[in-house]
């Protein structure tokens, strides 16, 4: 996949009303942070980026041009608003080749486990894991085959394989995917129910030798006891 470029322009005015004269011209103001605390306020076309940010998640790097000067930058943050949800303020932070970079990157599951296909069900728990390396080493996103899950088995950040040069910061004992056995668990239920019913059956049931309760009607004249 070909890196998404971003064309920018300086933004020498700041305030509120020069923001809205930039978003009625088709523009949406942005910041773009750099590695040494430096913060270059651009703007940015909203076409542009509209139709690239779809296909972008946190962990991809992409080229932003500001008036001839190349920088590479995560989009950190995009801010909508609340009416209508379109964006009104974007926040980058430069990414340096030789400097090593944290990110979250999300796992995409693909596979039909086994379990599933057993009757079982499948959760999952977690979308992303957060890891360190340097940017060339940084995926978009982590492919995981879940085709040979079982039931009752689950899949750990542990069992993910990562590549040569990549951290893993998040922990390793969470939960990315299991299959939970659906029948098993409704078999559980019924007969737990049955035993339920068969206890509250026998309770209702006068023990052999009880003496009638008090009120009982006695046996009429002339009849014999049993």
């Amino acid at each position: 996949m070909s890196q998404v470029v971003f064309t920018a322009k300086n933004r020498e005015k700041k305030g509120s009303s020069e923001s809205r004269r930039l978003r009625r011209s088709g523009r949406i103001p942005a910041v773009l942070y750099g590695r040494a605390g430096k913060a270059l306020s651009i703007d940015l076309d909203a076409f542009e980026f509209i139709r690239n940010v779809r296909n972008i998640s946190e962990s991809t790097i992409v080229k932003v041009e500001v008036d001839g000067q190349a920088y590479d930058a995560f989009v950190k943050d995009t801010q909508r608003n609340i009416v209508d949800g379109s964006i009104v303020h974007v926040d980058l932070y430069e990414v340096k080749s030789d400097v090593v970079v944290r990110a979250r990157v999300s796992i995409h599951l693909h596979g039909n486990p086994v379990g599933v296909r057993e009757g079982g069900m499948l959760e999952t728990p977690l979308h992303e894991i957060e890891v360190e390396c340097l940017p060339k080493y940084l995926p978009e996103r982590i492919d995981v085959d879940i085709s040979e899950l079982k039931a009752n088995q689950s899949l750990h950040v542990r069992d993910i394989p990562l590549s040569e040069g990549i951290r893993l910061l998040s922990s390793a004992d969470q939960v990315v995917a299991l299959v939970k056995f659906a029948k098993a668990e409704a078999v559980v239920k019924t007969e737990a129910e049955v035993a339920a019913a068969a206890a509250t059956a026998a309770a209702a049931t006068p023990a052999a030798g009880t003496a009638p309760a008090a009120g009982a009607a006695k046996p009429a004249a002339g009849e014999k006891k049993a």
